[in-house]
């Protein structure tokens, strides 16, 4: 027995299934790239917040007005670098940003404050601030981490060249962890951490541990250090335990 379908049937069927398309319309608007990053204190170099145009490049500069809030100190946790309050998005560009420099007053209080923006106006009508009824994008929260006093990053001094991407940190701001111990003792660039303890009065002891990158029988090591309480350089001396006459290394980490 044959099925016959009708033609209002076929037709029903293929407009039912139409895609409806949907024209933005605007308004096009300005908002924060992102919304919150988090950075500890002993970051040495500006910390750039993007905020941008989410539509045409236009043909005159785009000035935009923000405040600041939060419970971190301005002066003493960090500043801004450039003009205060305003960002300019140039001529043509899409992109503009708040420059954040961060103070390290590190005192071995590990907490956090938060430096919060907030986009209040922008010198175009064709523009908006945030995106859609809700206005997202229009805050920013830069959460500033507290660092132990020695924390931070560092460059190696031992003959040349300098060895940089050196860091120290710590979870209780009484033992540390140094990336990289290597600073032209060997002829490769290995990587060799190794874990050292603040004295609490300007002197280090690094107990004797075995460095994994070193041969099971000449892996010992162990030194001591000192720091320079107002450059925060630090001097290690680390013994080489199982090599004969066990020779001693000495090198300066300088705050990056």
């Amino acid at each position: 027995m044959k099925k016959v379908i009708s033609l209002s049937y076929v037709l029903l069927v293929i407009l039912g299934c139409e895609t409806q398309h949907i024209i933005f319309k605007g308004p096009y608007f300005i908002r924060f790239t992102e919304t919150a990053s988090s950075q500890k204190e002993s970051h040495s170099t500006p910390i750039n917040i993007e905020l941008h145009n989410a539509g045409p490049a236009l043909d005159e500069d785009i000035i935009i007005s923000y405040t600041i809030s939060g419970d971190a100190r301005e002066g003493i946790d960090y500043s801004i670098v450039g003009e205060r309050g305003q960002v300019t998005i140039k001529q043509g560009d899409y992109f503009g940003n708040i420059s954040v420099q961060l103070i390290n007053n590190s005192n071995n209080i590990l907490r956090s404050q938060d430096v919060i923006f907030t986009l209040q106006t922008v010198s175009t009508g064709k523009l908006q601030i945030g995106q859609g009824e809700s206005a997202i994008g229009t805050v920013y929260t830069l959460t500033i981490v507290d660092d132990c006093i020695l924390g931070g990053d560092y460059i190696g001094h031992r003959g040349s060249p300098t060895v940089g991407d050196i860091t120290i940190a710590s979870t209780d701001c009484e033992t540390y962890t140094l990336s990289n111990w290597n600073i032209n003792v060997f002829s490769t660039a290995t990587v060799m951490p190794l874990k050292f303890v603040d004295n609490a009065d300007n002197t280090l002891t690094i107990p004797m541990q075995e460095d994994p990158q070193l041969s099971p029988d000449l892996a010992t090591i162990q030194g001591t250090g000192v720091v320079d309480p107002t450059t925060r350089n630090i001097i290690m001396t680390i013994t080489l335990v199982d090599y004969t006459d066990q020779p001693v290394v000495t090198f300066t980490l300088t705050p990056n």
